[in-house]
């Protein structure tokens, strides 16, 4: 099981309280937590990636074990502690404005 964590907004669209946990075949990527998680909660899809582009929302970053991944592809695979349920996958919202 991938454990992600959401932005309340998101939590809010998917109608969960806290983090969530997903099952993944095969490798642990982006991608494939990503799929998981709209699969699993349908309210999600297009709100974590662009529908044509398949690129990440300007405003949400991601980030496991104390790395940025927001730039890194989303095919590569997620750190060892992600993959295996011991860290979660955290998809954050960035601030902006001044």
């Amino acid at each position: 099981m991938i454990r992600v964590e959401l932005p309340a907004h998101l939590r809010t669209l998917a109608r969960v309280d806290c983090e969530v946990t997903v099952d993944v075949d095969g490798e642990v990527t982006q991608r494939a937590v990503i799929d998981a998680l709209e699969a699993r909660y349908p309210a999600l899809g297009g709100t974590i990636r662009d529908y044509v582009t398949g690129q990440r929302r300007p405003y949400l970053r991601f980030f496991a074990c104390e790395q940025d991944l927001s730039h890194a592809s989303p095919d590569d695979p997620l750190p060892g502690p992600v993959a295996h349920g011991d860290e979660p996958l955290l998809i954050v919202g960035a601030m902006a404005g001044g």
